[in-house]
């Protein structure tokens, strides 16, 4: 017997535990080499693991189950070809046929539809068999529903997301509650937030920053940068270049504690905050110091577009410095955001409000944003946040700092 284990491989920088997520194919199966045949989940994101080999799968874990890099969660024996694994198959269908002639194969289709579900077999092949099962039990149409698996499969994640959208839970409406479980990478999510929480000495600063002068600038540039670069100038960008400065002049901000050391970063990975269907991701534009304001754009919607289309790679989402969000864009006022582990600082951007601002013993309408900077006051101090977020200040309300490096 030839059997090649099925292992956690390593999924990114600092992850060293994962959830054993869906099982693609059951125990038994036949699978054929680089057939996709497991999903795990990370804090980041989901990951499917392919067959090194063909033959038949045993399962080791189950669904939910933490495990670490490294451990075995499976195994194929690469000695059963496909041909000797149909052949128990058979027989057993000749039996069963003698003995009940008025059973049917559960998922067994002679025409182009199931009946009541409307889906083509060519669909239900390319379902997981717990996918499949409750599609057909339930008589769920999975062509209104878009698949965050590969290749657009659609994993149990996505039913259970269909059916907790307000047009499917209009007959629970009499219900006064709803128990629905956490998905697996919402769980990783949620245990890893807190454990930032436990683990540093979490604190918040905040500033306010006029904008108006920024707006006006870019407002009178933008037809040309657009004809230039092909792209919008947005606000990201430009916060990202004031951040980059402000690092230079306050390094501890861009380092991380490791046991009793503090590591600084001599170079600038800023992450940048997307929420998705599947929660928080915060890809990494690579040394972002190195970039024009077109080039960070640019970057910024190609992040956009993977994330939107659950292509977001676990190397897009690892190395970060130091991150960036924007509550903003959904109306937020004012935040206290957490750090991304191991980072020690992350700036919070919000709405841009016109408020009353006394300038020159004058009361003017001005464009205003709260800024936020939650950091780890293990190894940054109170001088050291403010000191930052000034900066930032100074660079946002008069842009042409950041011209002159100043």
């Amino acid at each position: 017997m030839s059997v090649l284990n099925v292992v956690v491989p390593s999924v990114g920088e600092s992850i060293t535990e994962v959830t054993v997520g869906e099982w693609l194919k059951k125990e038994g199966d036949f699978v054929k080499k680089g057939q996709d045949i497991l999903c795990i989940d990370t804090e980041k994101a989901s990951v499917e693991i392919s067959a090194d080999v063909s033959g038949k799968l045993s399962i080791l874990k189950k669904t939910g189950e933490t495990v670490t890099v490294g451990d075995v969660v499976g195994s194929i024996d690469s000695s059963i070809s496909q041909e000797e694994d149909k052949q128990p198959e058979v027989k057993k269908e000749e039996t069963k046929s003698k003995t009940n002639t008025t059973n049917k194969k559960p998922e067994s289709v002679d025409t182009s539809k199931t009946d009541n579900v409307g889906i083509s077999r060519s669909d239900l092949q390319n379902l997981s068999p717990a996918v499949r099962h409750e599609v057909l039990s339930k008589k769920i149409d999975i062509g209104s529903i878009e698949g965050s698996g590969k290749s657009g499969r659609v994993l149990k994640e996505d039913l259970t997301r269909k059916a907790s959208s307000p047009a499917d839970t209009k007959a629970q409406s009499s219900e006064r509650k709803v128990v629905k479980p956490m998905s697996s990478i919402r769980k990783t999510i949620a245990t890893r937030l807190k454990g930032v929480q436990q683990t540093s000495a979490i604190l918040t600063t905040f500033n306010e920053a006029d904008l108006t002068v920024l707006m006006s600038l870019r407002s009178k540039y933008q037809d040309e940068f657009i004809k230039k670069h092909g792209i919008k100038l947005g606000l990201m960008s430009i916060f990202i270049k004031a951040c980059i400065e402000s690092l230079k002049s306050f390094p501890v901000v861009n380092a991380f504690v490791e046991g009793n050391n503090i590591i600084y970063n001599n170079y600038y990975n800023i992450g940048v905050a997307v929420s998705t269907d599947n929660g928080l991701l915060v890809p990494v534009i690579k040394d972002a110091d190195q970039m024009t304001l077109a080039e960070l754009e640019l970057k910024i919607k190609d992040f956009a577009e993977k994330a939107r289309d659950k292509k977001i790679s676990l190397d897009d989402l690892s190395g970060g410095t130091f991150t960036i969000t924007n509550g903003g864009v959904f109306g937020s006022m004012l935040s206290t955001p957490i750090l991304n582990a191991p980072q020690s600082g992350i700036l919070g951007m919000h709405s841009i409000i016109e408020r009353p601002v006394v300038i020159d013993s004058k009361i003017k309408a001005r464009k205003m944003m709260y800024l936020a900077l939650s950091y780890d006051h293990r190894i940054v101090d109170g001088r050291e946040a403010v000191g930052f977020l000034v900066d930032i200040k100074q660079s946002i309300e008069d842009p042409q700092r950041l011209l002159l490096n100043i």
